[in-house]
């Protein structure tokens, strides 16, 4: 009840979970970046169309490969290693793309490019 009233008090709105690994966004987050990741490197689409498609067709205000790059992708890919190492599952392995980037430096915006170059 402090913690709720505390974030209340500053304006926040609480959210309630058991504390899990992920807790709720990372373990919904993480694989819907991860599966934008595989349709990018499939060659489904370019990063900007796969972006624009979840912006205009599920009507979320940023898509996945520029909130993995808003995020930074080394903490995406250190979330989803966490993640699988503590479920072991598929949905969890990170897109060999995303470890590529890290390995080049190029972490999202922080670094200047990532999916999208800044």
């Amino acid at each position: 009840e402090q913690a709720r009233a505390f974030a209340e008090g500053i304006g926040k709105t609480p959210i309630v979970c058991e504390d899990k690994p992920g807790f709720i966004v990372n373990r919904l987050l993480i694989p819907y970046i991860n599966d934008a990741v595989h349709a990018l490197a499939e060659g489904v689409a370019s990063a900007e169309d796969i972006d624009k498609a979840m912006k205009l067709g599920a009507n979320m205000p940023i898509g996945p490969l520029a909130l993995a790059d808003l995020v930074g992708l080394d903490v995406c890919l250190a979330a989803a290693e966490s993640l699988n190492a503590e479920f072991g599952d598929p949905k969890f392995r990170i897109a060999p793309l995303v470890r590529q980037l890290v390995r080049a430096g190029k972490l999202g915006r922080k670094s200047g490019e990532g999916f999208y170059r800044y």
